[in-house]
């Protein structure tokens, strides 16, 4: 499976947890930890709620063509 979003990264960049995060956006810790190792994605719409809460653009969450392990 492809990595498709840098959620993790930008977390630690950020000095941000996942339990924070799951806090901000009212999900389940174990969602956003999903996010976060890829198993699974956010929605285009909490994408952009989670790019307004870490204060950077979309694209800075996903991972692009080049950056993939395919």
């Amino acid at each position: 499976m492809r990595d498709l979003n840098r959620l993790k990264v930008v977390l630690v960049e950020k000095k941000r947890t996942s339990r924070w995060l799951a806090e901000q956006l009212g999900k389940n810790t174990s969602t956003v930890s999903k996010w976060c190792t890829n198993s699974a994605q956010p929605d285009l719409q909490t994408l952009d709620k989670i790019a307004d809460l870490l204060d950077c653009d979309t694209r800075t969450l996903l991972t692009s063509k080049t950056e993939s392990n395919d």
